[in-house]
């Protein structure tokens, strides 16, 4: 007679796995395994109309075969959560992916979480001081609000969210969840070193399911960070920066798995739960009770189209969006920024005060100006700019060279020792700029300083 506990693989289809339960089917996120090894593990991922399950595979389906026996195991996925994660990093499963030993907390969670009722959700109105004089000056940066860094491969972001975890654990003191999903390795690799090197390590906790993992594991690890960061949140009342790199990578694995479940897609091609799929994850991360989940979010840019459909369905989320630009990187300008693409919700002068709001308008204002002139200066050189566009142009090019800055993290491939500017101060020093008060300054002298003071000492300027 069949067992409500047990069912049989009935079709393999790359990582999704047709189970049949005669009995009683097992419940949607339910973890199953072999009766004849234990290693396997399936999750129930959607049903039929028949007595058949279709479960995405963590492990590799090459262990499968047709009529292999499989057993309920009435538990979803789970991993360990605590002060024990800090400085720890590991899988979707709560397995030590470092040389650290065994985690041994005694504390458990699902990784399916609930998003905080409306009740219960916060809204903070204080900025995050970030020390990165672009971030700061440009596109503020809320505590418990999200941020988005978008750019194609090779561009920065990956510093700049390293960058960002050193300054919050040293000048903040604070405790951040990193989600790597989808990367590679070796910049998995790297970043630990660096964190360690730069002895942050202690203040962050690291979940990763890297490029070489199957799709089921790269789609749940943001679920298993966002767990780490509801904890701290909800349990300690503390407040969170949360890091994912890289939140496009989440929407492909998704897509990837709803291809070999032959659904229709949507636009672009994408999955037709797109929206939804993003939804589920975002809306977790949020501030509720006494705590607050500030997100930093890497998203990747297939082909540099920031028109693509998987990257348009993130933006509704950011408060903030920084742009990255390859033509900045070209050019020698990191972070590599493009000022004038990115974003925010937060230029209020009730947020961020008068001055500052003041000097981003005309700040602005001179960019949008200077992107015209520079095509001019291309065709026919700056000596046939009118005297006021003279002007206006090289206070933009000193605006730029301005927000260029060494980071601490890459200090050992710059030789360069990084900087933290105040965000008062970098408001400061672009008022200046704009002023006229370091007119008779090339340009150049103000690339990779910190304060602007570093210009007066040298050119003598009161």
């Amino acid at each position: 007679m069949p067992d409500e506990n047990t069912g049989t693989v009935a079709t393999i289809i790359g990582d999704i796995v047709g189970v049949s339960f005669v009995v009683a089917k097992p419940n949607r996120h339910e973890l199953l395994t072999l009766a004849d090894d234990p290693t396997v593990k399936l999750e129930v991922f959607s049903s039929t109309p028949s007595d058949i399950v279709y479960c995405i595979s963590f492990t590799d389906p090459a262990k499968l075969y047709r009529g292999a026996k499989v057993v309920r195991l009435y538990e979803t996925l789970s991993i360990p959560v605590g002060r024990e994660m800090l400085g720890r990093v590991m899988d979707l499963f709560g397995e030590s992916l470092d040389e650290a030993g065994k985690i041994n907390s005694t504390k458990k969670r699902s990784i399916y979480g609930r998003p905080p009722n409306f009740q219960s959700a916060k809204i903070t109105r204080e900025l995050l001081e970030t020390g990165i004089k672009v971030i700061d000056f440009f596109t503020p940066f809320l505590r418990g609000g999200k941020i988005g860094l978008f750019g194609g491969a090779g561009v920065g972001k990956t510093v700049i969210l390293t960058e960002l975890m050193h300054n919050v654990a040293v000048f903040h003191k604070g405790i951040s969840v990193f989600a790597g999903i989808g990367e590679r390795i070796r910049e998995a690799q790297e970043m630990i070193e660096i964190l360690k090197n730069n002895k942050v390590l202690s203040s962050v906790a690291l979940v990763f399911g890297q490029m070489n993992e199957r799709p089921a594991v790269r789609l749940r690890t943001g679920y298993a960070a966002a767990t780490l960061a509801e904890y701290f949140r909800d349990e300690e009342d503390r407040d969170i920066l949360f890091f994912v790199d890289n939140a496009y990578r989440y929407i492909q694995a998704g897509n990837e798995l709803s291809i070999l479940l032959n659904t229709i897609p949507s636009e672009d091609g994408y999955q037709a739960t797109l929206t939804s799929d993003v939804g589920l994850f975002q809306e977790r991360l949020v501030p509720a009770g006494k705590g607050l989940i500030t997100c930093v979010e890497a998203v990747y840019v297939p082909a540099d189209d920031f028109t693509d459909a998987g990257v348009q369905s993130l933006t509704p989320y950011f408060d903030s969006t920084l742009a990255l630009s390859r033509v900045a990187a070209q050019e020698g300008r990191k972070p590599a920024v493009d000022i004038l693409a990115s974003t925010s919700g937060l230029v209020d002068p009730a947020i961020i005060g008068n001055k500052h709001y003041e000097t981003y308008l005309e700040a602005q204002g001179l960019l949008s100006r200077y992107t015209y002139l520079s095509r001019v200066v291309q065709i026919a050189g700056e000596e046939e700019l009118a005297p006021e566009d003279k002007v206006s142009y090289k206070r933009a090019k000193a605006i730029l060279s301005y927000m260029t800055q060494y980071f601490f993290t890459v200090s050992d491939q710059t030789g360069k020792k990084g900087v933290y500017v105040r965000r008062q101060d970098t408001v400061d020093d672009i008022f200046d700029i704009l002023s006229g008060r370091f007119d008779d300054v090339p340009t150049e002298a103000f690339s990779y300083i910190g304060s602007i003071k570093e210009v007066s000492k040298s050119w003598k300027i009161r």
